[in-house]
């Protein structure tokens, strides 16, 4: 069922589905070392970001979700997306997209799934305060698109700008 009172609730949906595969399909050719490639000790490499990813996609977001939809307000605790990488483990990209990609699958088949009107049940944000189903679906979507073009900016600037010659100087890059 649709819940056509979510703001962009099929334009959400469908950024939601295609993630998955533009990002396999943009690291199809990217080597290892191209995925784990980081500009600086502060910045995420392509592995950490599929990493994230799969954490977030079920801790920051389908949890929520599925709180909101089967309780009147719950509290719903913060997210640190920091934490996943502070024990120094290395990340298997090929793992972490597939990891990525399964727990997507299920996220989708519950947002598919919403009753009419879900968009208002709302929770409580450890730190946000008060957050509504039609919010968090709109912050998803956007989250989503951030990630792809954070991944994007990564591997076009070690791939292919430092191959560009002259050409640099029409851009400015920020991996």
């Amino acid at each position: 069922m649709h819940d056509t009172c979510v703001p962009h609730y099929e334009a959400c949906l469908w950024v939601l589905r295609q993630t998955p595969g533009i990002l396999r399909n943009l690291l199809f050719l990217a080597t290892r070392e191209q995925l784990d490639w980081r500009p600086s000790s502060a910045r995420w490499s392509i592995s950490m970001v599929l990493a994230h990813l799969a954490d977030v996609e079920v801790s920051g977001f389908r949890n929520r979700f599925t709180a909101m939809l089967g309780e009147d307000r719950p509290r719903l605790p913060g997210y640190d997306q920091l934490a996943l990488f502070r024990s120094g483990t290395e990340f298997d990209p090929y793992a972490e997209m597939a990891r990525f990609e399964e727990a997507r699958g299920q996220t989708l088949t519950l947002l598919e799934g919403m009753p009419e009107a879900a968009s208002e049940r709302a929770g409580e944000h450890a730190e946000l305060g008060t957050i509504t189903v039609g919010q968090l679906l709109n912050e998803f979507a956007f989250h989503d698109l951030g990630h792809i073009r954070q991944a994007m900016e990564l591997y076009r600037a070690h791939v292919f700008y430092p191959e560009m010659g002259v050409y640099q100087g029409y851009y400015k890059i920020n991996p």
